[in-house]
């Protein structure tokens, strides 16, 4: 549809009725940035002629703006992985417990971030939509800082419970972030700006791990710097929280200086109205109602799509150390610790390069749900690949070695392709979101759904391959059919997803067949 039809009939309808409301810079729906489109000319027609509003596809990205929340974005991976080197020794020192109960509590902290997350997550989005985006953002993050910093001081197992869930609670920043990514783009962006925003998350799971290990118990990995210090011998894992901690508070200061609020509240320009509808305008949706969010058209199969994708990714994380590590003849790889590591930052150099030259275009050229579909249909081999390339291994010959080393790394390269699905689930979920007002809490809600997995599959996963190959079932791959029925699951459900984020979608032609129906 040409530009200037959809201006004159934008025209007639706001001279039809009353005063429509209207936003300082971000007017609701029909002209949304937010309300994403794959087409640029469709884009450039949902903009119309509204003169408060920049043509999306006029409207470049602000680098240095996502650069900040990229930043800020490092501080909840870090914080949630930075224990995971020293969690297990800590909780045994602190608690004076057997070798056996380790486990059991190292766990136990190890999910309570997540699964507090996942409580206090829709009143974090529900707050964003209310007050602002930057005031939630800046305050989440100092909480996130301070009991981040002070974990390290803990003694006893109830004061490492007791920070950890403090962490969890502030750890608010993911879903204010999200929407401000959103926010900031346009249809012709989106897919750059999440894709820079996936990268950061990426960065915060490697350092995370990589400063919690290195500067655990200094006083003895480093004693010529830090033996003899009576504050880190009494406290060995404190020098690598406060190192997190001040991390953190790096970026409270960043983003309390220098990143914008992005929600902009709507005005009345007809203050005696009680209603959006009586005045003539699309009716504001209701930020706070999680359930009218849940029944809006499109949420709930993008929801699922969110939570399906991620699962997927959850379980192969847990899964990989452990399956690497296992001796080939139990249905592993047999890497050494030096080859694990390898192996990680070849996966992570691969994910980074798919994520930021790769989903790009191909976003452009297939559309969000195309790049959906297309990992949904790579996801299952993948999976099925590692049980073939046990097998290589397992043969022990020269031409099987040889084989192995070089399939292995030609799969850790392009298997991870499929984390492109984690970008593509935001760029759906960003493209149903009734108004921009409502993204702070449609992205909690996804985040509420993401955190509960976190809580609990890896433990559920690396339990399944435990007994998988301790009892040899499916001779020690059935967490491999587990994960190959997930994935071809996961082919299905993209089947279901709205059009709002198919490549040629019209959303003005959409919408007006939406207008006359009602």
């Amino acid at each position: 549809m040409a530009s200037s039809s959809s201006s004159s009939s934008a025209n007639d309808k706001r001279d039809e009725g009353p005063a429509e409301l209207t936003s300082e810079t971000t007017p609701l729906l029909a002209t949304s940035p937010v309300a994403t489109t794959s087409d640029s000319a469709v884009a450039t027609a949902v903009a119309g002629d509204h003169p408060l509003l920049p043509k999306p596809d006029d409207k470049p990205l602000p680098k240095v703006q996502i650069f900040f929340l990229c930043y800020a974005r490092l501080i909840e991976p870090i914080a949630f992985f930075s224990i995971f080197p020293y969690i297990n020794q800590m909780v045994q020192e602190n608690g004076q417990l057997d070798e056996a109960d380790v486990g059991f509590y190292g766990g136990l902290i190890e999910s309570l971030f997540s699964l507090t997350q996942m409580i206090v997550m829709l009143g974090w989005g529900r707050a964003a939509d209310r007050w602002g985006r930057k005031p939630i953002l800046v305050s989440s993050l100092v909480g996130v800082a301070v009991a981040t910093a002070l974990f390290g001081l803990s003694r006893t197992i109830w004061q490492m419970i007791v920070l950890r869930c403090l962490a969890g609670v502030f750890a608010g920043t993911i879903v204010t972030i999200r929407a401000m990514v959103a926010e900031h783009s346009t249809p012709r962006t989106q897919a750059r700006a999440f894709s820079w925003f996936a990268f950061s998350g990426n960065i915060g799971l490697f350092l995370g791990p990589l400063l919690g290990g290195a500067l655990a118990d200094p006083a003895h990995q480093y004693p010529w710097a830090f033996g003899g210090v009576p504050f880190f011998e009494q406290y060995p894992y404190a020098l690598s929280s406060i190192v997190v901690g001040c991390i953190g508070f790096t970026a409270v200061i960043t983003s309390a200086l220098f990143i914008e609020e992005t929600l902009h509240k709507v005005k009345k320009s007809s203050p005696g109205s009680d209603s959006n509808a009586e005045e003539g305008g699309a009716p504001k949706p209701n930020s706070t109602s999680a359930l009218a969010l849940f029944k809006a058209k499109g949420v709930s199969p993008v929801l699922y799509n969110y939570g399906h994708a991620m699962l997927l990714g959850f379980a192969y994380t847990a899964i990989v150390p452990v399956f690497w590590y296992t001796n080939p003849t139990l249905g592993g790889f047999g890497f050494t610790p030096l080859q694990i590591s390898l192996f990680m930052g070849l996966t992570g150099l691969s994910q980074a390069i798919w994520l930021l030259l790769v989903f790009p275009p191909l976003q452009h050229r297939w559309g969000t749900n195309g790049v959906l579909r297309a990992c949904g249909y790579v996801w299952p081999l993948f999976f099925a690949a590692m049980p073939f390339m046990n097998l290589i291994r397992y043969q022990g010959t020269h031409a099987s070695e040889v084989s192995f080393w070089v399939l292995a790394p030609i799969l850790t390269v392009f298997g991870p392709g499929v984390s492109m699905a984690f970008t593509g689930v935001q760029l759906a979920l960003n493209d149903v979101s009734p108004a921009p007002e409502a993204l702070g809490t449609l992205n909690a809600l996804a985040l509420t759904i993401t955190s509960g997995l976190r809580a609990f599959s890896p433990a559920l996963f690396t339990s399944l391959f435990a007994v998988g190959v301790k009892k040899q079932i499916i001779w020690g791959y059935l967490v491999w059919v587990v994960l190959v029925v997930l994935g071809v699951g996961f082919i299905a459900s993209t089947m279901f997803l709205p059009e709002a984020s198919e490549k040629d979608y019209d959303r003005e032609t959409a919408e007006s067949e939406h207008e006359g129906d009602e």
